[in-house]
């Protein structure tokens, strides 16, 4: 998504008011299932020679649970403010456009939560025949101490 960044040159600020999608490929890689058109909302100003970048992103990705890999929908929103002469590596004073899709995407990839649980799991079976699911919640005490303590 290129911005032509001469557009400051005559207005205060350029407005982003659009929507974008992710090649399936890069939703795969970041473990994502599938995900709707992100709603895109913001504005890049500029203050001499920086230029600043506020967007909102708005959007719903698909993940899969952890604990029985079914699909559950995420919403997320998201304020992302940038400073786009320090985040951009090869950026130049005299450069005419900039592609905000990578800083989207990036911020859209932190926002994947580190677990998902489908309302689904809270009947699944946790317990069998000689299995027992251990899960982060439920602290167990270690079995080796409690044999030194026989010890003494």
């Amino acid at each position: 998504m290129e911005i032509d960044l001469s557009f400051l040159n005559t207005k205060p600020k350029i407005i982003i008011d659009t929507k974008v999608a992710f090649p399936r490929e890069d939703l795969e890689k970041a473990g994502i299932l599938s995900m709707d058109e992100i709603e895109v909302k913001g504005e890049i100003t500029s203050n001499l020679d920086e230029y600043f970048l506020t967007l909102n992103l708005k959007g719903k990705m698909v993940l899969p649970c952890n604990l029985t890999l079914e699909p559950v929908d995420y919403q997320f929103a998201l304020e992302v403010k940038e400073n786009l002469n320090e985040i951009t590596e090869n950026f130049k004073k005299n450069q005419k456009t900039i592609d905000i899709l990578p800083i989207i995407w990036e911020n859209i990839l932190m926002e994947i939560p580190m677990k998902v649980v489908s309302p689904k799991a809270k009947n699944m079976k946790t317990k069998g025949d000689g299995w027992e699911l251990i899960t982060d919640s439920e602290p167990k005490a270690n079995n080796s101490l409690a044999k030194l303590k026989d010890l003494l």
